[in-house]
């Protein structure tokens, strides 16, 4: 049986981000358009590996994926790894900056979820200029907070299962078991306190971007929001919020929930090569 290698390239570059050095890891596949894909809280990169893996998208676009500090295969800075760790709105934009910037990207593309769908919003807010087109996966201005997260740090509670689990609450139940198992498992690997950090920008004021929604100029750099519908985080209504006050469309994704691009891949491979064609014709027009 002939042996099956992925064509996705990972390695490590020292990077300053806010006077700080750290060691980011990444990963990417493909060339052309810079497509920069953003993980989702307490996670890292590797939910992209089917984006990474599609040669319809590689072949136009290089798709590169950074592990945030403090996740996956990227380490928290010298002398750091005892703070307490609490993501806020300006470090979570200057670190995709930083990135951008080290590689030095001409205008690439962002693609969040999560976390990653509502930075895009920061990033649409005050850098439009440096991006041709940003992609929200379960986006929304924001969340109310539905769950104590002092459970996901606590010396009696297993952080990673609690991850875990409530990662899994938050997929289809109709996404292959194999990649919602992987999705979890994801999960469960992250850092103590990691998870809960992010949150602290996802469901606090950090992330908070209601009152700046009307500073937001798609025209400038447009915007492409893509939601699952089972997901309780980031609903269908709240995506549907969010595209009204933006003047533009939202795509809601049947039988997907939190992780489109991880719990089932294939499908939400079918809704993201519309929105890159769009990306190219633009690039080309």
């Amino acid at each position: 049986m002939a042996l099956d290698i992925e064509p996705i390239l990972g390695r490590y570059a020292h990077i300053a981000i806010e006077g700080v050095r750290h060691r980011i890891y990444w990963e990417e596949a493909g060339e052309g358009i810079p497509l920069v894909c953003l993980h989702t809280a307490g996670s890292d990169g590797r939910q992209y590996r089917a984006v990474l893996n599609d040669p319809n998208i590689t072949r136009h676009f290089r798709v590169m994926v950074f592990d945030m500090p403090r996740h996956g295969k990227s380490s928290p800075a010298p002398g750091t790894v005892d703070d307490d760790y609490s993501l806020t709105a300006a470090h979570y934009v200057a670190q995709i900056m930083a990135f951008c910037e080290a590689f030095e990207l001409d205008r690439p593309v962002a693609m969040g979820c999560s976390i990653g769908g509502r930075i895009v919003l920061h990033l649409a807010r005050h850098h439009p200029q440096a991006f041709r087109a940003l992609i929200g996966l379960q986006s929304s201005a924001h969340v109310d907070p539905y769950y104590d997260t002092g459970w996901l740090d606590r010396a009696d509670v297993h952080g990673g299962r609690m991850c875990g689990a409530f990662a899994h609450s938050l997929m289809a139940p109709t996404s292959p078991s194999e990649h919602v198992d992987e999705t979890r498992w994801h999960y469960m690997q992250g850092g103590p306190g990691i998870f809960r950090g992010d949150l602290h920008f996802y469901r606090g004021a950090e992330g908070d971007i209601r009152d700046e929604l009307a500073k937001i100029d798609v025209a400038a750099c447009p915007l492409h929001l893509l939601t699952g519908e089972y997901d309780f985080s980031c609903r269908p209504e709240d995506s549907r919020a969010l595209a009204e006050a933006l003047g533009i469309e939202v795509t809601i994704m049947p039988d997907m929930g939190h992780f489109p691009m991880s719990e089932n891949p294939e499908v939400f491979l079918g809704y993201l090569r519309p929105v890159l064609e769009t990306v190219r014709a633009a690039q080309a027009a």
